[in-house]
């Protein structure tokens, strides 16, 4: 439930992390509506800055700084998977399951043609998460980012279970190298596209699945073996399907995954996991170098280097202040935007599908109308917080408590920076 409005008084949640999540799916939200209720701001603005983008990009700086640290505070591989299953995956089948529905009750298709694909297929790629980075379309624009937290999960787990997750600031500055000097040399989708030709989408994905079902149940494992060879068949997967099998390019995938191991960094040095030159060199050079990688692989294309680089500055800027005012107080509300904010970002889409078939994509301003939107989604996202995800959290943490701990890293990887 969203708290009545007033201020916040301090809890162990990190209600600076609220605020900025509440943020992020409110400017994703407006930009989409934009394209119904104000289409000539939309494009006036377009050639300047991606909201979208900047909405996204603080997400992924935000999951960066708290993803990793509720997993070892945990200490379980299991009691994580646990933990992100219920998390996500209650809200996200209701909302596919409303995606799809007019496509089922024969009204209008797929998203992207979506329909073309054999069912098994799309379903298997969206319950792996990562349909974005196994050329199969999103049953919902939004969902493709859940692709890159996915990879970054899987990511996160290889390193802890071999013992390197403190290693967060030099990760996230070797992603973001590889985002400039490879990450314009691969092509889009080139796994999909050399193995389609012989094997099909359908068994690449299938292989993919596979591939990430054992990962995770082998993490899982309580045989240490087991759990180390499991947390690195699911990295080695993110890391294959992020660098070679990206709908966007690889640059771009590196880059976002470099931000978010950022936001590690500065967790790390935040708490001194890490020597504090280590948060800040990672702080400085991650979103410098995702910028400079951007303006490199879109050389000839000023106005798409120009909305990269400003995109990236203002996400990154964004995060460095709510960081900076992570003691003080915010009001309730802002706090309660942050707690249904999953709901607001994946909710959102469904409304304007039923508002775009009454309105078009595309005419004079509608103020009023973005401002009913507004409040609907709201109300919606408070709802949906309410009945599906708090009870799912809730039965999650109680599952995730009975998840036994991970035995002890290697002493000597744990303690590098």
């Amino acid at each position: 439930m969203i708290p009545p409005l007033g201020v916040s008084t301090p809890t162990a949640r990190l209600t600076w992390l609220d605020v900025l999540r509440g943020w992020a799916a409110l400017v994703v939200a407006l930009h989409h509506a934009s394209y119904v209720y104000l289409p000539d701001v939309r494009i006036a603005l377009q050639g300047w800055f991606d909201p979208g983008t900047y909405g996204v990009l603080v997400f992924f700086l935000v999951s960066g700084y708290i993803v990793p640290a509720s997993l070892e505070r945990r200490e379980s591989v299991r009691g994580f998977w646990i933990g992100r299953f219920f998390r996500i995956y209650p809200l996200l089948a209701v909302a596919c399951l409303l995606a799809i529905l007019p496509f089922l009750l024969g009204v209008r298709g797929l998203r992207a043609g979506l329909e073309q694909y054999h069912p098994v297929t799309a379903v298997l790629a969206h319950v792996t998460m990562m349909q974005d980075l196994l050329a199969v379309p999103n049953a919902m624009n939004v969902l493709w980012t859940l692709s890159y937290e996915m990879a970054f999960y899987l990511l996160v787990v290889a390193l802890f279970v071999v013992g390197a997750h403190r290693r967060s600031a030099p990760v996230s500055v070797g992603l973001a190298a590889a985002a400039l000097v490879v990450g314009g040399l691969v092509p889009t989708w080139l796994l999909s596209g050399l193995l389609s030709r012989t094997a099909g989408v359908g068994v690449v994905v299938a292989a993919c699945f596979t591939a990430l079902v054992a990962a995770i149940a082998a993490a899982v494992s309580g045989r240490a073996g087991a759990r180390i060879a499991g947390g690195l068949l699911g990295g080695l997967l993110a890391a294959v399907l992020v660098l070679l099998n990206g709908r966007v390019g690889a640059w771009q995938g590196l880059a976002m995954m470099a931000l978010m191991f950022a936001g590690t960094a500065v967790y790390r040095a935040e708490h001194g996991q890490i020597p504090a030159r280590s948060g800040i060199a990672a702080a400085v050079l991650v979103p410098a170098g995702s910028l400079v990688a951007g303006v490199w692989n879109m050389h000839g294309y000023w106005h798409a280097q120009l909305v990269w680089a400003g995109t990236v500055l203002t996400a990154a800027a964004t995060f460095a202040a709510g960081w900076l005012l992570r003691h003080r107080r915010f009001p309730r509300w802002a706090t309660g935007l942050g707690t249904a904010s999953f709901s607001i970002y994946l909710l959102h889409p469904l409304l304007l599908m039923v508002a775009a078939q009454f309105l078009g994509t595309s005419g004079p301003a509608n103020v009023p109308g973005l401002l009913v939107f507004v409040v609907v989604l709201l109300a919606a996202g408070w709802a949906s917080q309410r009945w599906i995800e708090a009870p799912a959290q809730r039965l999650g943490r109680r599952l995730a408590r009975r998840a036994p701990s991970t035995a002890a890293e290697p002493p000597v990887l744990a303690a590098s920076s």
